[in-house]
């Protein structure tokens, strides 16, 4: 029998997003001047408001309140009206020294025998089921609030978006999880007041300013998002589905005066809306050191490349750690019942353990995480995104000093084992 499933996302603007990428934006800035910063910074967002706090050990010296100031800018919180400005927010720095107990069990004197610095289990997944080896769901989801946000910052049409946005997308699928069609849309998005004033028939002015909002949604956004859609799913753009914009009727309140955010507060919208599992932790903030961000980014590595080795259709991949402990506590491997080698989970596992140096020091040199590439992962999500070689950022620290620093980004989507993974399970 066929079944609904469901993803959401939200935009760059909403608060906890907000929250994610300044957090991310610090850890960028000490990782600059300083690789071997450790960094777990958390940010509060409200009306008028940031904070940040948490543990930091580095050379470095960032310059907070312009880092801070420059995310809201570049989101768009640049009116007073927003109750939510770049320019007069105020902001408190709480700041300090990381744990001298946390980090005698990460710093070795041998680098390759450092812990994990914390401990937890981790997930990564990936499926066949779209080019980004993500569920469809979470896919379309991120298209609609991201081309939302690119139409917003043109500001050629739909002139009245505000930064703060959701999707949340339903499809129906068979049996045997292959999607049929698009259920349902939900999209809300904040939007300028349209309504005077004094306006006596207050129900009807708001039911015609939704009215405007969903046709620009129908003949705007979509045309825009099925563009980026893989040919074999346009077509559910094309059959009929509920659609629900706005469904309060008005979100003119919105980012941080309208919620509060918290770093960390939307990590299924991080990963794969749903699908698969997650251990918990957040990613924004940490630097590599963290597991909870780190062995997320090796499972999914590890699990696209099982698919894309053509081993599985769907892989879900857990890693386990102890604090302090280089050697991972567990790693397990499921396909849901999709292998193409005659081979258990189990046996797949264990072959998997034998083949990935999954020790923090493995990890970040592979993925080369020591790098400040974190800022681009802390909207959108943090899988599903094009692998990027040799791009160029520039930091100024608090004494005006600038650096320049050649990256790669989103190194864990590359699909670069996938054939030394064929020849280990014996695929042609």
């Amino acid at each position: 029998m066929n079944y609904l499933f469901s993803s959401e996302s939200v935009s760059e603007g909403h608060p906890d997003k907000i929250a994610d990428q300044i957090s991310d934006a610090i850890l960028d800035n000490y990782l600059a001047f300083d690789q071997q910063s450790k960094v777990a910074c958390e940010t509060f967002v409200t009306t008028g408001q940031v904070i940040i706090g948490g543990e930091v050990h580095s050379n470095a010296h960032p310059d907070h309140q312009k880092i801070i100031r420059g995310v809201i800018r570049d989101i768009g919180y640049t009116k007073e009206e927003y109750c939510f400005s770049s320019h007069t927010c105020g902001i408190i720095s709480a700041l300090h020294a990381q744990s001298p107990d946390i980090r005698q069990g990460v710093e070795k004197a041998d680098p390759k025998k450092q812990g994990a610095g914390d401990q937890g289990m981790m997930f990564g997944y990936a499926s066949n089921e779209t080019d980004t080896y993500l569920p469809l769901t979470l896919d379309i989801a991120h298209k609609l609030v991201h081309e939302l946000s690119l139409i917003r910052k043109e500001g050629k049409e739909m002139k009245y978006l505000r930064p703060d946005a959701k999707s949340q997308v339903t499809i129906e699928y068979t049996k045997e999880h292959h999607p049929v069609k698009i259920d349902s849309l939900v999209i809300s998005t904040q939007h300028d007041e349209f309504i005077p004033s004094g306006k006596k028939n207050k129900r009807a002015a708001e039911l015609k300013m939704q009215k405007h909002i969903r046709q620009d949604i129908e003949q705007i956004l979509f045309p825009r998002v099925v563009k980026k859609l893989p040919v074999q799913f346009r077509k559910f753009f094309n059959q009929k589905f509920t659609l629900h914009v706005n469904p309060t009727g008005t979100f003119i309140i919105g980012g941080p005066h309208g919620d509060t955010g918290l770093t960390g507060r939307k990590i299924i919208v991080d990963t794969y809306g749903g699908r698969g599992a997650h251990g918990g932790g957040a990613f924004s903030g940490k630097d590599p050191s963290k597991v909870d961000r780190s062995a997320a980014y090796a499972a999914r590595y590890v699990a696209k490349n099982l698919v894309k080795a053509g081993i599985c259709d769907r892989a879900l991949v857990q890693l386990s750690y102890a604090i302090g402990v280089a050697k991972p506590c567990g790693l397990y491997v499921d396909t849901n019942g999709t292998a193409k080698v005659k081979l258990s989970d189990g046996e797949i596992s264990k072959r998997v353990r034998g083949f990935f140096d999954l020790t923090p020091y493995g990890i970040e040199q592979k993925l080369k995480l020591r790098n400040p590439i974190y800022s681009e992962t802390a909207a959108y999500g943090h899988v599903g995104r094009d692998f990027r070689k040799g791009v160029i950022k520039t930091f100024k620290d608090i004494s005006g000093n600038k650096k320049k620093v050649k990256v790669d980004l989103f190194t864990w989507e590359q699909t670069d084992a996938a054939s030394d993974l064929m020849k280990l399970f014996k695929i042609k």
